[in-house]
């Protein structure tokens, strides 16, 4: 027997023995995936932001698989649409989770926060407040570079030219969270969307005690306390000289809003105000007297 055939003989003897081996040890390590993952999957749009809390659409297709309940998930971006179309294919219920938006909890304009430096480097928020606090006296706020901006996929959030402040689009919004963990300050929030999408915020994270927060902008909460004096629900704290609203235990009578000295409560989509009608004091309001008849001369008794 020539070498040519030795060679080929034991070649193909050690290729069928490895194929072999290989077989049984990918039976035996083998990953069972249930075929309902794929089915979640293709209803999902794809976007793969991670606002699911879960490693993208795939991800989340797998853990609606292996709940017993959808309570509590959600797919930001599909909405209870898409949620609807889960439940049908796994023969769940699809659970109630209540809209949320993000909210931008800072207030200094341009006009309220006045400049006492200029940033010269790279027009990043990151690269930044990395750097040194900000071009303003507050240390706590925005800095009106975008990254914000540059991290929404649906093009939901934008700065204002001038303001420079980040303006969210509660229409685009899918509350995917993606601007919140971009903006380097923390001034991003998720909340509940409310009803009629209203709802009530401290548009303020600045920790500075009153006097020093006033002077850097004139929209600054000073933590006063007083709306959560006049809160009759609970639902406003101070802490670190900052008030916070809790959207879950407020009920938007928006009374807070009314003795706020600095304006630093907002209410979203409320109707407007009714002008309040003017106080009178009972003691300035002087009675009407009658006025007495006079008397009748002869003239007209005749």
């Amino acid at each position: 027997m020539s070498l040519v055939w030795i060679a080929t003989l034991s070649l193909g003897g050690i290729g069928a023995i490895s194929a072999i081996i290989l077989y049984f040890v990918a039976q035996k390590f083998k990953v069972y995936e249930d075929p309902r993952n794929g089915q979640v999957e293709a209803v999902l749009p794809g976007a793969n932001c991670g606002g699911c809390g879960y490693p993208g659409c795939g991800g989340f297709a797998a853990a609606c698989v292996k709940a017993d309940s959808l309570d509590g998930m959600l797919c930001p971006v599909g909405g209870a649409p898409v949620m609807a179309k889960i439940a049908a294919i796994l023969g769940k219920e699809a659970g109630e989770v209540t809209p949320k938006v993000a909210v931008v909890r800072c207030n200094g304009t341009c006009a309220n926060r006045k400049k006492t430096s200029h940033y010269d480097g790279a027009k990043t928020c990151a690269i930044e407040a990395s750097l040194y606090s900000g071009e303003t006296g507050c240390s706590y706020g925005c800095l009106g570079n975008g990254d914000c901006e540059n991290a929404c996929a649906f093009g939901a959030i934008r700065i204002n030219p001038e303001t420079r402040l980040p303006e969210v689009d509660e229409a685009l919004c899918t509350a995917c969270g993606a601007c919140v963990k971009a903006c380097p300050k923390g001034i991003i929030e998720l909340r509940n969307k409310g009803p009629k999408s209203r709802r009530m915020y401290v548009s303020c994270v600045n920790k500075d005690k009153g006097a020093v927060a006033r002077k850097a902008c004139s929209a600054a909460c000073i933590g006063c306390g007083k709306c959560a004096k006049e809160c009759p629900f609970d639902a406003i704290t101070v802490a670190n000289n900052v008030a916070y609203i809790d959207y879950q235990k407020c009920r938007l009578c928006r009374k807070c809003e009314a003795v706020c000295p600095t304006g630093a409560i907002h209410a979203v989509n409320f109707p407007p105000r009714k002008p309040a009608e003017p106080k009178v004091d009972a003691a300035e309001v002087k009675p009407i007297m009658p006025q007495a008849e006079a008397p009748q001369t002869p003239a007209e008794n005749a």
